[in-house]
């Protein structure tokens, strides 16, 4: 791996949209040695506007301007999916760090060749799975850790979310469910976090299976998925992912069963950690979240290319195993 030779990371910032707004790109600009000197958009004036709100000297509408701009040092790519593989290669190929949102790709195939890209430059790949950086899911790793619900045996996990209006719902108005562009849908943008912080607790899974299916016919991708799975540590799992449940259905939950107890706690909807133990009163831990939620993830990418004994949990390495679980459980419905 190539050394980074500068004393500051300098972002340039590809796809400047709502995930820029508050979870990611503001961070860059309050960590000590980091700062985002270029955005990009397609569209002019959004570029500019973004540009002009967040303080950021420079604005394109071209990625490739934006990449061979010699001040950016470090390229994020925030756009959808479907551009992450081609505008990996742009940057690797400029011998710029690549820090890519997730899901990493629209495929495992296309996570291969992102991490095959980078090698052969000599740039690192970090994927934005900040979960494994957050307190409430650090807390849960420590209690496992620490043995409070003994010998970890099983968990699950549950995400049913009801259906979103037909106009959100629609491939031209929400790429999040467009095959085409995001690899499937609902379940690739949200279950892929779960899967990818299992892969923190546990390791790289071992065996996956699935089921999924399009229920509601509102749009092309699948909108249930459910899964059972092990991983080479000798726990098992189960999950369902249900995007079209009614309002009083709703939920969002992950069980971590021991032999002397088990952990409970939310992925998206709320903070809080619950420890069960046998023979005990019920531990609650509550945790405040970063003002911007990928804060400590890029910090850490920060601190790894500065040398300063930081070290980013969530590689593309790490990352493809989530894209090659969701394949296994999709596999019925995408073939």
């Amino acid at each position: 791996m190539k050394k980074f030779s500068s004393s500051q990371v300098n972002w340039g910032v590809i796809g400047a949209g709502s995930v820029c707004e508050k979870k990611s790109a503001p961070a860059m600009n309050k960590i000590t040695d980091s700062s985002v000197v270029a955005v990009m958009r397609r569209n002019a004036e959004k570029a500019k506007d973004y540009a002009e709100r967040h303080g950021v000297p420079k604005w394109y509408t071209d990625a490739d301007a934006l990449i061979n701009d010699p001040e950016v040092n470090a390229v994020y790519i925030a756009t959808p999916p479907g551009s992450h593989l081609e505008l990996t290669r742009k940057a690797a190929n400029a011998g710029k760090p690549v820090y890519v949102e997730k899901p990493m790709a629209r495929n495992h195939a296309e996570c291969l060749e992102m991490i095959k890209i980078c090698e052969e430059a000599g740039v690192p790949l970090f994927v934005a799975y900040y979960r494994r950086t957050l307190p409430n899911f650090l807390k849960v790793k420590s209690l496992i850790e620490e043995g409070a619900i003994g010998e970890p045996r099983y968990l699950s996990v549950v995400i049913h979310h009801s259906k979103h209006t037909d106009e959100k719902d629609s491939p031209s108005n929400n790429w999040r469910i467009d095959p085409a562009v995001a690899g499937g849908g609902y379940f690739y943008d949200l279950g892929s976090h779960q899967l990818d912080y299992f892969d923190f607790l546990f390791g790289p899974l071992k065996e996956v299976n699935g089921i999924a299916a399009n229920q509601s016919g509102t749009y092309p991708a699948e909108d249930i998925v459910l899964g059972s799975f092990s991983f080479e540590s000798g726990v098992l799992g189960t999950g369902s992912w249900c995007f079209t449940t009614g309002e009083t259905s709703q939920k969002d939950e992950i069980v971590i069963i021991g032999n002397k107890g088990e952990i409970r706690f939310p992925c998206f909807w709320g903070t809080s950690v619950t420890l069960k133990k046998d023979g005990k009163a019920d531990e609650v831990f509550e945790f405040e979240m970063p003002e911007n939620i990928q804060f400590f993830l890029i910090q850490s990418i920060v601190e790894e290319l500065l040398g300063k004994g930081g070290k980013c949990p969530s590689t593309g390495i790490s990352a493809a195993r989530a894209n090659w679980a969701m394949e296994q459980m999709t596999k019925n419905f995408n073939n």
